[in-house]
């Protein structure tokens, strides 16, 4: 009776873990309230100097990794609306630069935020880099997701990135 209590115990306890989800969605809201970003775990931020388009900024990276997927936000302020509007090209642009990729999207309309979709080469191979950039008064934003093409599940790419609001 003892080898059959043991072997349920180790059953139930393989059932349970078994249900523990890979994506953990939770809410996440900047630290000086920039943005609010579903994140599908618990993410990490570290801060540090850029220059995006030749303007030098301190940029925020908080970000989340599951299965081997980046989840990541990019947040700087500009010395101005105006500034923070141009940067984003820059952004997108050293993005595609880091993965090899050419630039091949259309410019977006008014008032549109400037994304991309794109293939390259990363450190393991293969990479796909997904994102839209937004400015917001002086504050600039990168919400990207990035993985090898094939591991990118669609619903939580767009998941991410439509949950994006900033503040």
């Amino acid at each position: 009776m003892h080898i059959k209590q043991l072997f349920l115990a180790g059953l139930g306890a393989a059932l349970l873990g078994g249900c523990s989800p890979t994506y953990n969605w939770r809410d996440y809201t900047s630290s000086d309230g920039a943005y609010r970003v579903l994140f599908p775990a618990k993410p990490s931020t570290h801060t540090r100097s850029v220059d995006l388009g030749g303007i030098r900024v301190d940029m925020t990276m908080t970000a989340a990794e599951v299965e081997g997927n980046t989840f990541a936000v990019g947040t700087a302020v500009a010395p101005d609306a105006a500034m923070a509007q141009a940067t984003l090209p820059a952004m997108r642009q050293a993005l595609l630069r880091n993965i090899g990729a050419a630039d091949t999207a259309a410019a977006p309309s008014s008032g549109a935020p400037l994304e991309v979709d794109a293939t390259g080469k990363g450190n393991g191979g293969p990479v796909r880099l997904v994102g839209r950039f937004v400015a917001k008064g002086t504050r600039v934003y990168q919400v990207i997701v990035v993985g090898k093409p094939g591991a990118m599940k669609p619903e939580e790419t767009e998941q991410f990135l439509s949950s994006f609001a900033p503040q």
